[in-house]
Order: structure tokens, then C-alpha cells, then sequence
């Protein structure tokens, strides 16, 4: 294969040599993803094992349901989502991805994936050998802490999706949901009023467990009582605190 080039599994050129140089010790996300609290030899060791980053295309799937675990992902860019197809046959989002946030811990536990992971627009992400990764943990403390971290994270959010489809009317799940994009734009050091909806309305629902109909219903309702201002895919929360005050 050509120093210059990478190809994915359809043979198609999608990544410079040169473009992958920094890996993590120069990433500007380094402080949200695997690398949090490792010192510099053990961010060289990561360095090491980190495969390669990938363009993946929008709706092109990382992982699917059943899947064998072989890669963590850590996205660099764009943004995915995960779904799962419940009994009745119906699909369930179970959540949405940010850059500096991790795939693949679902399948930690049982060696396979619990869900699928598709990109909602062109992303970019490192992979990351599951194999590897567990290997190195066994001699870098920090990064044993580090995967704990992420499966705690893994349970905290499916408590969350739990609790907005159970406890929450259909108004807080929507804000709720609103204020985590928030407070996850603020991590990355982007504006937290501000916010990219990557995601489609119905994707939203699914998510939330509203109907299309009640998304966008709700959307004009909050944009009448002026507590956001809705343009296309992009929303700008006008009152931060007024939303924390219906939530409370």
C-alpha cells in the first residue's frame, strides 16, 4: 500500500499518511477521551497502539448488534449515533455522539455489541485494538481508571434514557435533552447557547420517545415562550436559566 494513503474495507483511498503524525500527546481532545490523567510515557504507549484514524461516511456503521468487539472508537469529528432493535422489531436510539466521546464500550462486558453505531454526517475516528488496549491497561493504572470511567459513563447514560422516557414529561425530556447538548458543546469549548442539532427530528423522537409530530410541536411552542430560536438544525437556547428553571 502507498506511503500516502489508507484504504477502507471498499478499497477507497480516505486517509493521508501525513494528516495521522499527532496522535494523541497533540490532540486537541485529549482531555476528554482515553488519554484524561496519563502521564507522558503512558500517552506514548497509547500512541503506539492507536490504529489509524477513519473517515467514516454518513450513514455508515462502525458496529452493528452482535458484532464482535475488535475496536474502541474515539471520535475526532462529526458526530454518530447508537440504536438498538428492541423484541418488537421497532429500533430504539439509545444515545448521540460527540467528538472526544467513545464507541464501543457497550460490548466490554460480553465481548460483543449490544447496539449499533452509525455516523449522522462524514466523522472522523481513531480505532482503537480492544486486544491491545485491555493488554496495555494491565500496566498503566491510569488507563485501568480510564475504562472504568467509560463504563461507568456507558451506565450513567442508560439511566438517564431511562429515566427521561419514564419520569419526565414530554416538554422536560426535550429540554433536558437540549441542555445535555449544552453542557457537552461547553466541554469542547464551543458556545453552550449556540447548538448543531447533527440529528434528524424523527432521530430525536425515537430518542426521547416522542413522536415526530410532538417534537416539532414542542420546538414552536418553546420558540413562542422565547426560551430558544429554531433555524434549520441549529437552535440557539435563548435562557439558559429559564430552561434550568423548568427542569427544577
Amino acid at each position: 500500500m502507498s506511503d500516502a494513503l489508507i484504504s477502507d474495507k471498499r478499497g477507497a483511498a480516505v486517509i493521508s499518511i501525513a494528516s495521522i503524525k499527532a496522535a494523541c500527546k497533540d490532540c486537541s481532545l485529549r482531555d476528554l477521551c482515553l488519554p484524561l490523567g496519563l502521564d507522558d510515557a503512558d500517552m506514548l504507549a497509547l500512541d503506539r497502539i492507536v490504529k489509524r484514524r477513519r473517515t467514516v461516511r454518513k450513514g455508515e456503521h462502525l458496529f452493528r448488534m452482535g458484532e464482535p468487539l475488535q475496536m474502541l472508537y474515539a471520535i475526532r469529528s462529526g458526530a454518530m449515533k447508537t440504536s438498538e432493535l428492541l423484541g418488537d422489531g421497532r429500533i430504539q436510539i439509545t444515545g448521540f455522539q460527540l467528538p472526544g466521546e467513545i464507541l464501543g464500550v457497550d460490548a466490554i462486558d460480553g465481548d460483543r455489541h449490544r447496539c449499533n453505531a452509525e455516523a449522522l454526517e462524514i466523522s472522523e475516528v481513531c480505532e482503537i485494538p480492544w486486544g491491545k488496549l485491555e493488554e496495555l491497561a494491565q500496566h498503566i493504572s491510569g488507563l485501568q481508571h480510564q475504562l472504568l470511567r467509560l463504563m461507568s459513563g456507558e451506565i450513567g447514560r442508560e439511566g438517564q434514557l431511562l429515566l427521561m422516557i419514564g419520569k419526565m414529561s414530554a416538554d422536560e425530556r426535550l429540554l433536558a435533552c437540549l441542555l445535555n447538548f449544552s453542557q457537552r458543546q461547553m466541554r469542547l469549548g464551543m458556545s453552550p447557547t449556540d447548538i448543531k442539532l447533527h440529528m434528524s427530528r424523527q432521530d430525536m423522537g425515537d430518542y426521547l420517545g416522542l413522536a415526530l409530530e410532538t417534537v416539532s410541536r414542542l420546538f414552536s411552542r418553546f420558540q413562542e415562550e422565547g426560551l430558544l430560536t429554531v433555524r434549520g438544525k441549529y437552535v440557539h437556547l435563548t435562557s439558559l436559566d429559564a430552561i434550568h428553571r423548568r427542569l427544577t
